[in-house]
């Protein structure tokens, strides 16, 4: 029997990454905000811890949002954005809550991108390091879905 929801980002899958993210971060002792998105950009799951900054909840949800709309870790977006780069006035050019910051990751299910997390809080690494720990622990071959 054929799931339909199968390239689908379930509620349990953004709550399994959400859970990881903060364990991770949590045990580097920093205070974090997390936010996963569906593969539209609706946000599925978030959680600020009570000490992270309270803009990490806006940061989180904004990297997560643009992972998903460029299929690209933020990471690797930062270049573009900067004085010289190809798309320098594109976070103010348009009406949409970018933001060219590390610690957002696209999440994929055979190669084809269902959701993203965003990590806020940390420096750009860490949060970094934290959405990328949280999707290596997802299950994400069919079988598991």
């Amino acid at each position: 029997m054929n799931n339909p929801h199968n390239d689908t980002l379930t509620t349990r899958l953004a709550e399994t990454a959400l859970r990881a993210a903060h364990h991770v971060a949590h045990e580097a002792r920093v205070p974090v905000s997390v936010s996963v998105v569906d593969a539209g950009g609706s946000l599925l799951a978030f959680r600020r811890d009570e000490r992270a900054v309270l803009i990490s909840g806006e940061t989180s949800t904004r990297k997560a949002y643009t992972a998903i709309q460029f299929d690209s870790p933020t990471a690797d977006l930062v270049d573009l954005v900067k004085p010289d780069g190809p798309f320098h006035t594109l976070p103010t050019a348009l009406d949409r809550p970018l933001l060219f910051i590390a610690g957002g990751i696209p999440i994929r299910r055979d190669g084809e991108v269902i959701g993203a997390i965003g990590v806020g809080g940390g420096t750009p690494q860490q949060d970094h390091a934290f959405a990328a720990a949280a999707t290596s622990t997802l299950p994400l071959d069919r079988a598991s879905a």
